[in-house]
């Protein structure tokens, strides 16, 4: 069953579109900035893909956030990282990035869920955006549990059922 949630605008002097590999740097330094994981390489495909969203700046055109999706199965869209800059932090970019993601993800009649996993203090945020929380790992091999992580899901096709 999919529900729908209202998922939030970027505030008013940002906007959310797809990365192009102009964006390539910005990407990867707001990402490294946020100490997230990230591999140059991944990112240049996933800009390719159309699965790296940016946050501009409406007024100086720079990246403000960024967002980078796999795809691990064909039906689902996995948030892999997602960071905004230090100084914009709060301002709801982090949202608006996540929800541009799962637009593009209900716009793609193959994709049925989004899915992300992140630190517990990030419950919160997702739990927001409507996803169903569990520990990260769940129903799968303990090696891939960890008590500090959590997944989320959110779907947004038809054929999903939980």
């Amino acid at each position: 069953m999919t529900e729908e949630y209202d998922l939030p605008d970027p505030p008013d002097d940002v906007t959310v579109e797809p990365a192009i590999p102009d964006d390539r740097l910005d990407v990867l330094r707001i990402l490294d900035a946020a100490m997230l994981e990230t591999d140059a390489d991944a990112v240049d495909d996933r800009i390719a893909a159309g699965d790296a969203l940016v946050a501009r700046s409406t007024r100086t055109g720079g990246v403000v956030g960024a967002l980078v999706a796999v795809r691990p199965d064909p039906d689902r869209l996995h948030v892999d990282a997602v960071a905004v800059r230090r100084a914009r932090r709060g301002r709801g970019i982090g949202s608006a990035l996540v929800a541009g993601a799962v637009g593009r993800a209900r716009s793609d009649p193959a994709v049925d869920a989004v899915t992300a996993r992140f630190d517990a203090d990030l419950r919160a945020f997702y739990e927001g955006l409507g996803f169903t929380i569990r520990p990260a790992g769940a129903g799968s091999d303990a090696a891939d549990q960890s008590p500090d992580r959590l997944d989320g899901k959110l779907s947004v096709g038809g054929r999903d059922s939980a």
